[in-house]
């Protein structure tokens, strides 16, 4: 599943197109949850992204792409998995495969909390501790999956921040020290802004200290099991991560 950076990479390699605000001249592929014909000749406004989710922003609407567990796109290219949604301008082609696309009435701002974003300016870290603490049961491991509270994060940003941070996955918020929340917060950003760097560099999966391994960056044997509510594949090192209870 496509992680917050990777959004923002999708978004910056549009950017770089300088399409300024351009026309749909042509709307293509086999999406069935929303009216293709609506899109058709109105004017691109913004392309946005928010955590997991893509956006495409019109007057008065905006189309929602999410990539799901397998969700692909390619710009000025085809392949031959089945168009989900594909969008003709006058010089370039947007094209997205195996994802889930939705329409949104209105303003996007009314629809989305720009603070709770990772990837955003505007991403607020206290907002993020006030919320953290009132799922004070929660299993830390869980909560760093809240889109609601880390919209942006995933599983590989998940298990390294926990394993940067020291603290076992199955960690309560309840128990969890004021201090180490501020730490684990303040390294999901700091790595989901690394991860995106390592992304473009095309050297993420070598700074992996715990994600696939089977030796952490300390040289410790790392468990692997899925874990907690969402039941997500979890890496551990039980020798340098913490359980607090």
């Amino acid at each position: 599943m496509p992680e917050g950076p990777s959004i923002v990479i999708l978004k910056d390699l549009i950017s770089d197109l300088h399409l300024g605000k351009p026309e749909v001249l042509e709307v293509a592929g086999n999406v069935n949850t929303i009216d293709k014909e609506k899109l058709l000749h109105k004017k691109i406004k913004d392309f946005k992204s928010w955590g997991k989710h893509f956006l495409i922003c019109f007057d008065g609407f905006t189309i929602r792409i999410h990539f799901m567990l397998f969700g692909t796109y390619l710009i000025n290219e085809t392949k031959k998995t089945p168009l989900k949604l594909g969008l003709t301008l006058k010089n370039d082609q947007l094209n997205f495969y195996t994802c889930k696309v939705d329409l949104l009435d209105g303003d996007v701002n009314d629809h989305y909390n720009w603070k709770a974003d990772i990837m955003s300016e505007h991403w607020d870290p206290k907002l993020a501790l006030e919320k953290l603490k009132e799922t004070k049961e929660t299993y830390i491991c869980d909560a760093l999956l809240d889109q609601d509270i880390f919209a942006g994060v995933g599983n590989i940003i998940k298990n390294e921040v926990l394993y940067r941070s020291k603290v076992h996955p199955l960690s309560k918020i309840e128990n969890i020290p004021t201090a180490k929340l501020k730490a684990i917060i303040k390294e999901a950003q700091r790595y989901s802004f690394d991860f995106l760097k390592w992304k473009k560099e095309n050297t993420l999966i070598k700074h992996w200290e715990v994600y696939q391994q089977k030796i952490c960056a300390r040289e410790h044997k790392v468990t692997k099991k899925a874990l907690g509510k969402t039941n997500r594949q979890t890496y551990v090192c039980n020798d340098c991560q913490k359980k607090y209870q």
